[in-house]
């Protein structure tokens, strides 16, 4: 492989390649992404995920799962098992953001040199203990602030950044109203008289 096809780390030859093919084949687009999470105690639960469907089939590429364990400082009545599901979510958002930066950093021709976020949300436990019904139960605000050095005007930043953030799938489920479905698996049904 050239070194001469590599920016951020990215094949762009192969990146250009499988745009082209996702133009001519929408269908190679669907993904489906799967977790599994299974209460261990208290505040404390397990995710595991490895199968997900994508490019038109299941992928195999995965022999072992990737493991999370969630759990809640002392404070939340945890134990600090691992990070709280809300500072999951802002990992996710965090590198989510980062990752499509990249991404359209090198379809840009911009050469990166360094990125490092800082994120903060703020939340008020009211509306997840459901002692004010005018609270959200989720955070209220999110506030990220990247250092990024690249080999482009701030301008060209900023519009990076901006685009980034309207494409970056975990923002962008963030930032709009998604339905989650949640329901009982294996509910009995009522007897009909």
């Amino acid at each position: 492989m050239s070194s001469l096809s590599i920016r951020n780390g990215l094949d762009v030859d192969q990146m250009v390649k499988t745009v082209q093919l996702v133009k001519d084949q929408p269908s190679l687009a669907q993904f489906e992404f799967r977790a599994r999470n299974v209460w261990v105690n208290g505040g404390e639960n397990r995710s595991t995920i490895k199968e997900f469907y994508g490019a038109g089939a299941e992928d195999q590429s995965r022999s072992v799962a990737f493991e999370f364990t969630n759990g809640e400082p002392p404070v939340l009545l945890g134990h600090n098992e691992g990070a709280n599901p809300v500072e999951f979510l802002l990992h996710a958002l965090a590198g989510c953001v980062t990752t499509t930066t990249v991404l359209h950093a090198t379809a840009r021709g911009i050469n990166i040199r360094s990125i490092s976020t800082e994120l903060a949300g703020t939340i008020d436990l009211q509306g997840l203990l459901d002692l004010d019904p005018s609270v959200p139960a989720g955070y209220r605000e999110i506030r990220m602030r990247m250092d990024i050095q690249a080999d482009c005007s701030d301008e060209e930043l900023d519009d990076l950044l901006a685009f980034a953030r309207e494409h970056s799938p975990v923002c962008n489920t963030v930032c709009r109203p998604v339905p989650v479905k949640l329901e009982r698996k294996g509910a009995r049904r009522a007897a009909v008289a």
